[in-house]
């Protein structure tokens, strides 16, 4: 089983917390990436980030100075957003850390995919961010089916493998259409019943998705029905509510 989650726009360097194991995946297809955001005006990039003028000059410095082999620090530990805090990487087991080495994948618009302690520097590209680059007009083009297809050949082709899916509907998005007979994606909600229908909220949904990755990792759960028994957050599995391939958690 396979867990993909999504990344977060605020971003920190500290290369004392961990080790990093090694280079992002597609680091190619970030250089192509780079070079094109390097190429725009203040302007352009501004409209590409939907940021503030602040946040532009921030980001606008770090591609002009950006090394993606220097002053690297992994990915998990690196992301600052509400996901990451609840998943709290910093106080794992020994054992949660080699669990979410050996099935915890990060989506990027900017990586493509990450390993949680593939080295990466701060930088801003949503996936749905319609950056024109390489004979593409957006980046879900741009990436195709690679992210899929990376996840698949990490699972072999020996049997049946599973994605759980934690991201957001951006990021899920780039994977779906990909997905095949070989492959059972899973999508977990989490919401609250009002009206007899499930609501999801965006605060809580990614405190949950971060707090149900450490219970996963800590558990060591490796199956569907495993990810069951989550109770994070007041949430509860409703078998009513959910599907096979989708399951739904209200509180």
């Amino acid at each position: 089983m396979k867990i993909i989650i999504s990344p977060a726009k605020t971003m920190r360097v500290d290369r004392e917390a961990y080790e990093v194991k090694g280079l992002p995946r597609f680091l190619e297809e970030t250089r192509i990436l780079m070079e094109a955001i390097k190429k725009l005006s203040f302007d352009e990039a501004k409209r590409l980030w939907k940021c503030s003028d602040k946040l532009t000059e921030l980001n606008v410095q770090r591609f002009a100075e950006m090394d993606l082999e220097k002053a690297l620090t992994p990915a998990v530990f690196s992301y600052e957003g509400l996901q990451y805090q609840n998943m709290g990487p910093g106080v794992f087991s020994c054992g949660a850390l080699t669990y979410i080495g050996a099935r915890l994948r990060i989506l990027s618009g900017f990586y493509g995919i990450l390993g949680p302690f593939d080295g990466v520097v701060p930088y801003r590209l949503e996936m749905q961010a319609k950056l024109s680059v390489d004979g593409c007009k957006e980046l879900y083009q741009f990436w195709g089916g690679k992210i899929y297809e990376a996840i698949a050949d990490e699972c072999g082709e020996t049997e049946p493998f599973t994605i759980l899916n934690l991201a957001s509907k951006e990021y899920s998005q780039v994977i779906e259409p990909y997905v095949g007979p070989e492959c059972r994606f899973v999508t977990v909600d989490f919401g609250e019943l009002v009206g007899g229908k499930v609501k999801q909220k965006a605060t809580p949904a990614k405190m949950a998705r971060g707090d149900m990755v450490r219970f996963l990792a800590e558990g060591n759960i490796t199956d569907v029905e495993g990810v069951k028994n989550y109770t994070g957050f007041g949430f509860q599995y409703s078998e009513e509510l959910s599907e096979r391939d989708r399951l739904v958690f209200v509180k």
